[in-house]
């Protein structure tokens, strides 16, 4: 219980308490977590996994912890590349927004990151590091799902034999923006899911044409509500639809009131990615 009770340390968050909230997927099962169920309470996807939380910042495995801890949560997180070729938790090429270092990523080696701390995004100091792909997915497994964001100076095979490696197969997704890349992805790995941009009928038939099965496939339908006839196309093949509430839809919840996310997902939206995780947990909880 003490453990449990001091958990704002990570060492001990990690080693002494498990929330009912964790999300364990089995062994094998993870086409079956990311695809699509009827009147399921809709997944919500935390952008960058944090940083609008004060003292949380983004792509940061103690900003992860926190919201594990508050809810199931998936954590969409980006994946850039040391000059030394590590891979780390980055969205940005340069490290000013977010740390207290300066100049390019891919110009520092991992070792140099050592000295720099994390900023949430509203520039408050935190004593957390720069984590690596490797030590996120090993701490996420039986705690939270991923969504994978691969940064341009990455290779998908890079990130998906590190996936081989930490046993992260059963609760990643990888995310691709178009079809050829979500070839490849498939290719490399096709018990992989595969986050996939779907905002018509024919994105869809270029993935379909390229070999992508729909039990594979976590359609990103964009960052405004699709017609109600792709999320029933989708729905109807076993894909669930993701729904970028992040930017606008946000915006006009917090304007509105959150009860807009309860619409969002009677609409279809089976997955919101949103900068407001917290919010959207109370507005669609059961």
């Amino acid at each position: 219980m003490k453990n449990c009770i001091a958990a704002g340390l990570l060492v001990l968050s990690l080693a002494g308490c498990s929330p009912k909230t964790y999300t364990r997927v089995p062994a094998g099962k993870s086409a079956d977590f990311f695809g699509y169920h009827p009147n399921q309470t809709p997944k919500i996807s935390a952008h960058r996994g944090g940083g609008d939380l004060k003292g949380y910042p983004e792509n940061c495995i103690e900003s992860f912890a926190y919201l594990a801890k508050q809810m199931p949560v998936v954590i969409e997180c980006d994946i850039d590349l040391t000059k030394d070729s590590v891979l780390v938790m980055m969205h940005d090429q340069t490290l000013d927004r977010t740390t207290t270092g300066t100049g390019k990523l891919i110009e520092k080696t991992y070792a140099e990151l050592a000295p720099f701390r994390l900023e949430d995004n509203m520039g408050n100091l935190t004593p957390y590091k720069i984590p690596t792909l490797e030590q996120v997915l090993r701490w996420g497994k039986g705690k939270v799902t991923f969504t994978l964001d691969v940064k341009r100076n990455v290779s998908f095979d890079k990130v998906i034999d590190m996936v081989h490696r930490t046993g992260a197969g059963d609760y990643v997704a990888v995310i691709t923006y178009n079809a050829p890349d979500a070839a490849k992805v498939n290719k490399l790995d096709p018990n992989l899911m595969i986050s996939v941009t779907i905002r018509n009928r024919a994105e869809y038939d270029r993935l379909h044409d390229l070999g992508i099965p729909d039990n594979r496939m976590l359609a990103f339908v964009g960052v405004k509500e699709p017609d109600a006839d792709l999320y029933q196309f989708l729905h109807q093949k076993g894909i669930a639809c993701i729904l970028g509430t992040l930017g606008n839809l946000d915006k006009q919840a917090a304007a509105k009131g959150d009860q807009v996310y309860k619409q969002f997902a009677r609409n279809g939206a089976d997955v919101m990615s949103t900068d407001r995780p917290l919010e959207v947990w109370q507005a669609v909880r059961p």
